[in-house]
């Protein structure tokens, strides 16, 4: 199986960096001389923190708080794994954001010393909620939710009962379809790497796998491939001293985004809409080979066609049409409102054109899930808006393609990312 890439996501202190920790310690996956300089002193001896094995920059050491997300690297005899240790508080969702647009999987931590575990109608932190709807919006394919610190609870079967239920009913209601829901002790390792090291067997009432043993047969994320051939340029490279007449004389390098392409296909040049016919696909090593969606080919047309940096390769049949007005859902990642009236620079592969944003449709009440009408969307809100392009993108609705459907909002003054768009 292909390298599973996951991230930790929730509430602050719901303990994150610690589930990883323990994950990297548990695994052996951390050296010696690592493992030494995060051992602390108090008053009961020495202890190691965990938290500090992904907490790597010093702001973060200093604050007790993960800023940007952190990646981590282990293996198990089965499987190899990609850890985005994602921030959990408000003003860095942007940065949880940029982690969950490329994972396989997402674990939502959720701290039960912090709810109302007793009551069955407990409710749910909104960073919690914030973080399942938008890795539901990212359309990360696995959803794992982990119950922690219920080693800290007088009734730990009790709160992961109530816990359970409230997030099956959230998810419900937000359309989320639940993976797998495990309760842990990111702190003492139960139910994280084993079950076995538990103080019961079925601590909780929980007879099933470990979140390890989950994350390892996990799917990872399906090539585009149902969907036709479509292939942002990204570099193009000239053939020097080329004899050869019956083709063209530049390669053009990028990643099949969707379908798959083989010489002797007809594909469209967009936005210029000119036609050539396929000569031959190259690895990256230059051997001739068929590429499919997810993988880095260079194309070689038959014809010397007027293309660039930013053109998209597309099948002849079955692509979509350029589109200048676009109805999206943008979680907006700014310090400064998103407002109508303004324009950014919108980036979409490697193509960059200028959007004007034209309404603020809704905000979306991550508390409610109800869309409320709304002038402007704050820092770190989901809403619909709409856009109008200067010059057409090829889209299709992020339901159909992660990478057709997904666009970046860049600031024109700052060149900061202010949204994440994805198509409706």
């Amino acid at each position: 199986m292909n390298a599973l890439k996951f991230i930790t996501c929730g509430s602050v202190d719901d303990g994150k960096s610690t589930l990883i920790g323990r994950l990297l310690v548990d695994t052996k996956a951390v050296l010696q001389d690592h493992l030494a300089g995060v051992q602390r002193s108090d008053q009961n001896g020495q202890y190691t923190d965990l938290a500090l094995l992904t907490d790597g920059l010093s702001a973060e050491r200093e604050q007790g708080i993960t800023i940007d997300v952190a990646y981590r690297y282990f293996n198990t005899e089965s499987r190899k794994f990609i850890i985005g240790d994602a921030p959990g508080h408000e003003q860095y969702t942007r940065n949880m954001v940029t982690a969950a647009s490329s994972a396989d999987a997402a674990v939502v931590l959720v701290d039960a010393i912090k709810l109302d575990w007793k009551n069955p109608a407990l409710e749910l932190l909104p960073q919690t909620r914030r973080h399942s709807l938008l890795v539901n919006l990212l359309r990360v394919p696995s959803v794992v939710f982990a119950i922690n610190k219920l080693d800290a609870v007088e009734n730990p079967t009790l709160a992961y009962q109530n816990i359970g239920a409230a997030l099956r009913k959230f998810a419900q209601e937000a359309g989320i379809s639940i993976t797998a829901m495990v309760p842990v002790s990111a702190l003492k390792g139960w139910n994280v790497v084993t079950t076995e090291n538990n103080e019961q067997p079925d601590w909780c009432g929980y007879t099933g796998l470990s979140l390890l043993s989950i994350l390892e047969k996990l799917p990872n994320t399906p090539a585009e491939t149902e969907v036709a051939f479509s292939f942002p340029v990204q570099w193009v490279e000239k053939f020097h001293d080329s004899g050869v007449t019956t083709q063209g004389r530049r390669v053009f390098w990028g990643r099949v985004a969707t379908g798959a392409i083989e010489p002797g296909q007809t594909i469209q040049v967009f936005p210029s809409g000119q036609t050539a016919v396929v000569s031959q696909v190259l690895s990256a090593t230059r051997e001739p080979q068929n590429k499919a969606a997810g993988h880095s080919a260079g194309i070689v047309l038959d014809r010397e066609v007027d293309v660039s940096r930013g053109d998209w390769l597309l099948a002849c049949e079955g692509s979509p049409e350029g589109q200048r007005q676009l109805n999206t859902t943008i979680a907006w990642m700014d310090d400064e409102p998103l407002v109508a009236g303004r324009v950014y620079w919108a980036l979409h592969g490697h193509r960059w054109v200028k959007a004007k944003v034209q309404r603020v449709v809704h905000r979306l009440n991550v508390n409610s899930l109800a869309e409320e009408e709304a002038t402007e969307l704050a820092p770190n809100a989901i809403g619909h808006v709409t856009l109008a392009l200067q010059e057409p993108l090829v889209t299709l609705p992020f339901t159909q393609s992660r990478i057709l459907g997904a666009l970046v909002l860049v600031d024109t003054a700052t060149h900061k990312t202010s949204g994440a768009v994805l198509v409706n």
